[in-house]
């Protein structure tokens, strides 16, 4: 798939701001080409001169509609991108790899994931590798029964069957699951590559060119331990939101690159308390990881900390939503 020269800069609206943002250059530098909306989205959409797009009053009213897509035509070519009615929940829940522990559902499965949705999660995690013919799959691990996904054909993945009776998830199908809602994000860890480097670089580059084939950046969120795999997610659409989860890096190194926040074990922000504080003075996000201690949850909370991922959504959904909480 060719990489569009054109992407948006945020690809959600809400009822009360029907600005999505602005059309932009993916080629950092580059102009912006001449950009005009196609026949059938001029009913949906406005784009001004300065190239922000904004949902019509009508289009943004229609009940049913969880996204509209949008169609721009530049060069002479089209390029379509879907905006999400922005619903998602605002609690701090990430389900990691899932909500799996308390629902008899795989990790990194389709049905955990339906069961994050269900609980009313801010987020569901999953992890992403690439076979060894560039077919992406969703498990937590290298290994699945024996396999070696970096080193085993697709096809052979694809016999591979989950607890529940699931066929091990392609991302294609798992990000199919997600897009049919808009209240909890998809928060995609993309894995660092066991065999080499430059591996790395070819399974950011497949996963970020998957979710632009789905139309699925409004709903996805990405993470890694790889430093130079979340900078190639950024060169590749600048506007995604991309934190780093190793731990080493201070909120103002994260700022300087673009990053969209950290994700960093609970251990490390314990160590580093004053980073929570740090990364909201610059407009970072703050996630933490994984926090299944009632305690430390509450260490968090009062803190602020803007996520938090656990395999114990239910009791963490208490937690936020209790009376105290709010």
């Amino acid at each position: 798939m060719a990489q569009a020269p054109i992407t948006l800069s945020n690809f959600s609206y809400t009822p009360q701001n029907l600005v999505v943002g602005k059309v932009m250059p993916v080629s950092k530098g580059a102009g912006t080409p001449q950009v005009k909306l196609s026949k059938e989205s001029a009913r949906l959409f406005e784009l001004s001169k300065d190239k922000t797009l904004k949902v019509k009053k009508a289009a943004a009213s229609t009940p049913q509609s969880q996204w509209l897509e949008v169609v721009l035509e530049a060069a002479g070519k089209q390029y379509s991108f879907r905006i999400v009615k922005d619903e998602f929940i605002k609690n701090k829940v990430i389900a990691h790899r899932g909500a799996w522990k308390n629902t008899g559902a795989p990790e990194n499965s389709i049905g955990a994931l339906q069961h994050a949705i269900r609980l009313g999660c801010t987020g569901s995690e999953f992890d992403v590798h690439m076979s060894v013919d560039s077919v992406l799959f969703v498990n937590h691990d290298h290994d699945i029964k024996g396999l070696h996904i970096e080193k085993t054909p697709a096809a052979e993945l694809a016999k591979v069957k989950l607890p529940n009776g699931e066929s091990l998830p392609t991302l294609e199908a798992y990000l199919n699951a997600g897009l049919n809602q808009n209240k909890t994000r998809l928060i995609l860890e993309i894995k660092p590559s066991a065999i080499s480097k430059e591996r790395g670089q070819a399974l950011a580059q497949k996963v970020v060119e998957m979710v632009q084939r789905q139309q699925a950046q409004g709903w996805v969120d990405y993470i890694s331990f790889d430093y130079a795999i979340l900078k190639k997610v950024l060169e590749l659409e600048p506007s995604a939101h991309v934190s780093y989860l190793n731990g080493e890096k201070t909120p103002t190194q994260l700022a300087q690159d673009q990053m969209y926040g950290f994700d960093y074990h609970q251990s490390v922000v314990q160590k580093n308390p004053d980073w929570i504080a740090e990364a909201h003075r610059l407009h970072l996000t703050v996630n933490v990881w994984t926090v299944n201690d009632p305690n430390i949850m509450d260490w968090l909370l009062e803190r602020n900390a803007d996520f938090i991922t656990t395999n114990e959504p239910e009791l963490l959904l208490q937690k936020v939503n209790s009376p105290k909480a709010k």
